[in-house]
């Protein structure tokens, strides 16, 4: 149920409504594409790269510590409280999104991407907790699933505001969206009360506390530190978990903004674009549980990505609508997939015995984010020097290839030591 609260957020404000929204606001007749942020001026979409890569940054500088501290004090459930409640309140900020409220506007953005990262790195560090190992990839698969879903629930909603604005009484364009992104506050807050009163508060991992909170968090962080150094199939794994997250993830934020301004798609067929990426990456969520189940997490994983890499040099040959529709076929089908196996994968390779998970889980997390933060100020920068969305999406593939790479070094290294009868969490 948080995960059919929180990508409400991630449908309507990082992949429809709100990039449609924003590209339409920021175009005018006198400065093109060109806004200015506290006086600087950006290109838009670049500027909206930058803020959202500013976001995870800060959430790259700050989890490693609080999910220390969380497993430290055993209170990681008060942490996601918090964030949840960070990024819906500023969802409703949002509504005020105009240009004469420009500046206070993307800070709420920003604030909305920090509120809906911090909860779910928290969310993420239950799944060990809740399910044994044979059921990992299933209920890991199962939150995407509901995630989709919640979010296509929430789309048609937006969707019937954004259509028919005249049946609510709407004469104002712009108010449809701003609208949405009040709906998405409070579906997202409202629906994450449930897990908030069903998951338990955590285990802390000291008994005594004799050390401070910060500094027991920072000891806390370090040994975790320690222990992922001597696990050398995680060691493996997260490198190339970054470095194919840097395409997918920046491919997942940035698509909506490539149609409506390489493609000049409208809002409603961007919205369909979207909605046909989430119908289908339930398909690829559940069909990847099964394919690993027979096959083995790294070795269906590695596919995944292969099929990343070819759908992401698509793209810069992507001339029409149709194209797009085609390739976001593609990407709803294999974006379930890598999403749910990475995390079922990650928690396979860490320790099943401990009290408490958030402190591994912001290893993965912070791995993702700084993904996210390469991936955007590298997509942003290459369109800056060349004002094309389609050579930034051609340096995104370069990524993907070592990520491969990678995972396919992990798959013979994996077998190695299950020929050698050693653990796949522990073995030096």
């Amino acid at each position: 149920m948080f995960d059919w609260a929180n990508q409400s957020y991630n449908m309507v404000i990082l992949s429809t409504i709100f990039p449609a929204y924003y590209v339409a606001v920021t175009a005018n007749k006198q400065n093109g594409d060109i806004v200015s942020f506290f006086g600087h001026p950006f290109v838009n979409t670049v500027l909206y790269n930058y803020v959202l890569g500013a976001s995870y940054l800060i959430i790259v500088a700050i989890l490693p510590i609080l999910t220390s501290i969380a497993d430290y004090k055993g209170n990681k459930k008060l942490y996601m409280q918090l964030f949840t409640w960070l990024g819906s309140l500023s969802c409703a900020g949002m509504f005020f999104f105009t240009m004469d409220t420009f500046n206070f506007s993307m800070i709420c953005f920003g604030l909305a991407s920090i509120g809906y990262c911090g909860g779910f790195v928290f969310y993420n560090s239950y799944l060990p907790q809740i399910a044994t190992v044979d059921q990992q990839d299933a209920v890991s698969a199962k939150g995407f699933i509901y995630g989709f879903a919640g979010c296509i629930v929430v789309q048609v909603i937006c969707f019937a505001f954004v259509l028919s604005p005249k049946t609510f009484g709407i004469t104002d364009d712009a108010l449809p969206a701003r609208i949405s992104f009040l709906i998405v506050a409070i579906w997202w807050i409202g629906f994450s009360l449930i897990p908030f009163y069903l998951l338990p508060k955590g285990k802390p991992n000291t008994g005594t506390h004799k050390s401070n909170v910060l500094t027991g968090g920072f000891k806390e962080l370090a040994k975790v530190w320690g222990q992922v150094k001597e696990m050398p199939l995680m060691k493996r794994f997260l490198p190339a978990f970054f470095f194919y997250s840097v395409g997918v993830q920046t491919i997942l934020l940035v698509a909506a903004n490539f149609g409506a301004k390489e493609l000049h798609m409208p809002e409603e067929s961007l919205i369909a674009v979207i909605l046909i990426i989430q119908v289908v990456a339930i398909i690829g969520a559940a069909l990847t549980s099964t394919l690993s189940a027979k096959f083995g997490n790294v070795k269906v994983l590695s596919s995944i990505v292969f099929i990343w890499s070819i759908i992401c040099a698509a793209v810069y040959f992507i001339a029409n609508a149709n194209q797009f529709y085609v390739a976001a076929s593609f990407v709803g089908l294999v974006m379930g997939g890598v999403q749910t196996l990475s995390r079922s994968t990650f928690s396979k390779f860490i320790p099943q015995d401990i009290p408490d998970t958030a402190s591994y889980f912001s290893f993965y997390d912070v791995t993702e984010k700084l993904s996210i933060v390469v991936g955007l100020f590298t997509f942003g920068f290459v369109e800056s020097l060349t004002h094309e969305m389609r050579d930034s999406a051609l340096v995104l593939d370069g990524f993907f290839i070592i990520g491969f790479l990678l995972l396919v070094s992990l798959l013979f290294t994996e077998s190695r030591f299950k020929s050698a009868g050693l653990s796949t969490v522990n073995a030096k």
